[in-house]
């Protein structure tokens, strides 16, 4: 009875061994303790490209879309708030969905107090942006703040679900010749 003990330990002991020296279906294993965090990775990284392209080609529709305004164009052409939306959104309509811009145009009375930091967004019960803006295009001489916001959805890793982008144009309007 001792012998079968023995055995038996000994084949327990065996069987063991080449379990752990078995390397068939590690590889599969191996993967699927890392593909998890890589795609993870990827899609952030992904995510974040796209967030960053976006807020380039608003920072560059901004500057675009403001010399309008700077070079008397808007005023000349007397355009509404409606108008200068969609000259901007001419310029973004592969990236953003164009009733989601939100512009605004003010005049300010000096460089110390023109106001170009993001605005307090306000929401009603629907999730929708609540804020009235201003369009404002001022005359010749007068210093303008050109302010465009965008909120950019954000599909993971953020419990808001979107993140809002801004670019923003100061300059003073050029003499009418």
């Amino acid at each position: 009875m001792a012998e079968v003990e023995v055995a038996s330990a000994k084949g327990f002991r065996n069987r063991c061994a080449a379990f752990i020296r078995d390397r068939r279906g590690a590889t599969a294993v191996e993967f699927a303790l890392v593909a998890a965090p890589f795609i993870g990775l990827l899609a952030a990284l992904i995510q974040t490209f796209l967030v960053f392209f976006a807020q380039q080609l608003l920072e560059s529709v901004v500057q675009q879309s403001s010399r309008q305004i700077l070079t008397g164009q808007v005023q000349s052409q007397q355009m509404t708030a409606a108008q200068f939306q969609t000259v901007v959104c001419n310029q973004v309509a592969i990236l953003f969905n164009c009733s989601g811009l939100m512009v605004d145009v003010q005049v300010a009375s000096s460089w110390s107090s023109a106001t170009t930091s993001a605005p307090t967004l306000t929401y009603n019960a629907q999730g929708q942006v609540t804020n009235t803006w201003q369009f404002v295009p001022g005359n010749a001489g007068d210093i303008v703040v050109v302010r465009v916001m965008y909120l950019w959805p954000i599909f993971m890793f953020s419990s808001q679900g979107s993140q809002t982008i801004m670019a923003t144009a100061a300059f003073q309007n050029e003499p009418s010749s």
